[in-house]
């Protein structure tokens, strides 16, 4: 499983979301699926560098038609994977993190499109069963040991390119649309703009076209509890003690930086500054902060840190197009595009997607921008993405 729907699993355990009954109904809909594997012999990345025997997981839902027009591809975000929708079995009890998206019926319509995502490279839960990635802690053919720090330095375009070799081996010349939220989203433009005659339509949610300084930085930190972990040894780890505070401690930066205050704050409604242990022990930490702690480490066991390293790197290095700027990156987009940023999102900023909806309108493309409203922060782009259900399958039908 992955950050965010285990941090969505506890988060609809302590009745906090206040689901409606229809959307509990769609939950008893979804759709059975059923992880695949994808693999490459050898595989060159933007950097000229290359990486071998790659295997990566993907999955499907509804049917390729006779034509093969309507491929959507769903590009997930920066803990997810590509479980993007439905259950591996009827006893699961949480489906894929845009289940309320995708589906018959839904405004990605399995009765109308077939769906597909995949598992990026350095994908970080390498320990969840259903997460098939090649990264840091894979065994490097050539040497018979785990890659560490050894492993190339990978992009988005990286991810972008991939996926694409996935949708020529299933010969699709031609997507409907790209989706994706947060990194997702800049899987989804550099597609646009890296493949502008493959790609019909794109929609961002919770995204941007570029990194830019402030993000690059705030990013940034998360790497660094996990390199002044002395346990990390410079990446060399594996079949050695893991760097579990370090990764526990990125994890923590991970969950503040993608919620909102007021929704922490809601959630830690029994919060008080003078509480009795941190008053009379120095060592001894706030609840609110046990709360953020005891969450970290429910999902640490999952990941590895090294993959959240190359994660960090990809997301730093990316520019829509990766040229030279947002600018002559975005000129390259023929597709339509949709921006659904969140008002209240602290992590990747309404105003990044703002940027890319200006140029691209200044440019004379077709392009739409609309903002999500919620409590959640940045975790809007799934938990207040409903209320435009009706925007996301009015564009992909334009």
């Amino acid at each position: 499983m992955k950050f965010l729907v285990l941090l969505w699993s506890v988060i609809i355990t302590s009745g906090m979301l206040g689901f409606s009954s229809s959307a509990s109904a769609e939950a008893k809909e979804s759709l059975i699926v059923e992880k695949k594997i994808f693999e490459l012999e050898t595989f060159q990345t933007f950097a000229g560098k290359t990486i071998k025997q790659i295997k990566l997981g993907w999955e499907s839902y509804g049917e390729l038609n006779a034509d093969k027009s309507n491929a959507i591809l769903i590009t997930h975000y920066f803990t997810g994977n590509s479980h993007a929708a439905g259950k591996y079995n009827e006893s699961d009890t949480t489906a894929g993190y845009w289940d309320h998206l995708i589906g018959p019926g839904k405004a990605i319509d399995t009765n109308q499109y077939f769906v597909l995502s995949m598992d990026t490279l350095a994908n970080v839960a390498i320990n969840d069963p259903h997460v098939i990635t090649t990264g840091p802690a894979t065994i490097n053919p050539d040497t018979g040991k785990p890659y560490g720090l050894s492993f190339p330095v990978v992009t988005i375009r990286d991810f972008v390119n991939l996926q694409k070799a996935l949708i020529e081996q299933l010969g699709i010349k031609k997507l409907h649309a790209v989706v994706g939220p947060s990194m997702g989203s800049m899987q989804a433009i550099d597609w646009a703009a890296a493949y502008p005659n493959m790609v019909e339509r794109m929609v961002s949610v919770i995204g941007t076209g570029h990194l830019d300084a402030w993000t690059t930085i705030g990013l940034h930190q998360w790497a660094v509890p996990i390199k002044l972990d002395p346990n990390w040894n410079a990446g060399d780890y594996y079949g050695k003690q893991a760097p579990v505070e370090g990764l526990v401690a990125s994890l923590k930066l991970i969950t503040q930086n993608a919620l909102h205050p007021d929704f922490i704050n809601e959630t830690n409604a029994s919060y008080s500054p003078l509480e009795d242990a941190p008053l009379n022990d120095i060592l001894a930490q706030h609840s609110a902060v046990k709360w953020i702690d005891q969450r970290a480490r429910s999902r640490a066991s999952l990941m590895d840190a090294n993959h959240i390293l190359y994660l960090v790197r990809a997301c730093q290095l990316f520019v829509a197009g990766h040229d030279d700027n947002l600018e002559k990156g975005l000129s390259k987009i023929k597709a339509k595009t949709l921006f659904l940023p969140s008002a209240g999102d602290l992590l990747l900023m309404p105003r990044l997607a703002k940027t890319s909806y200006d140029v691209l309108k200044a440019q004379g493309k077709d392009t739409q921008y609309a903002e999500l409203k919620g409590k959640y922060g940045h975790l809007d782009g799934f938990f207040a993405v409903s209320p435009h259900a009706e925007t996301i399958r009015e564009f992909l039908a334009k």
